[in-house]
């Protein structure tokens, strides 16, 4: 199957399209999403410099039905949105893709990785030209190995963190200098980092739990 990374473009009919476009420097991670024909239900992190003031502008879209925030600290705030007209999630849903989460909407934009049969690849490509959602095809890679761990750009950059330092203790380099170094965004350094360690870690603890079912954890 091939791997796929699309970048989209969330248009204004969309609250966080235009709220993300009105706060360029602001991050919207979306944690966990889902809708259906009538409604959708989004937990976002913002991360920016006035959370408060994104929050009152979201709380005034008409599309906007509840705003919940559930924690707060100067330039962060998680909250719950629901909304009536869930554009997105429904053509992404509607296609068949399964959306990784985490992901990250800055300035009206995101990108969209997935492993996906071609068939779907078509639908999703159809179904966000039916709704107006503009898209870039940035990246198609046909897998050799469907059952890798990481995809080559998260083994990339683990391999990149891991040359320069960033696991070293102490660190050698910090998330900023990476990024910089390789030229890629610092929300997408992180995301694809998280993503990677995520995979790591999980498969080492399958690992170590069906060699030691049931062990005792120790310290060090």
């Amino acid at each position: 199957m091939p791997y796929t990374e699309l970048g989209i473009t969330i248009p204004d009919s969309i609250w966080i399209g235009e709220v993300s476009r009105a706060n360029p420097d602001t991050g919207f991670r979306v944690l966990a999403a889902t809708a259906n024909t009538a409604t959708g239900v989004a937990r976002i992190e913002i991360l920016g410099d006035d959370p408060t003031t994104i929050c009152e502008a979201i709380r005034g879209y008409d599309s906007v039905i509840d705003l919940t925030v559930f924690e707060a600290d100067a330039d962060s705030r998680r909250i719950q949105v629901e909304t009536t007209v869930p554009l997105l999630m429904t053509s992404l849903q509607s296609s068949g893709v399964p959306l990784d989460m985490p992901f990250e909407v800055r300035d009206g934009e995101m990108t969209l990785e997935a492993t996906i049969p071609q068939q779907n690849l078509s639908e999703l490509g159809e179904t966000l030209d039916d709704f107006g959602i503009a898209y870039t095809v940035e990246r198609i890679q046909q897998e050799v190995e469907s059952d890798s761990l990481l995809t080559d750009r998260q083994l990339w950059l683990l391999d990149e963190a891991i040359d320069r330092g960033y696991y070293d203790t102490p660190r050698r380099t910090s998330l900023v200098a990476l990024a910089d170094d390789l030229d890629i965004a610092k929300s997408t350094c992180s995301e694809i980092l998280h993503r990677a360690e995520e995979r790591v870690l999980k498969e080492y603890m399958t690992d170590v739990r069906e060699i030691q079912p049931g062990g005792a954890a120790t310290s060090d």
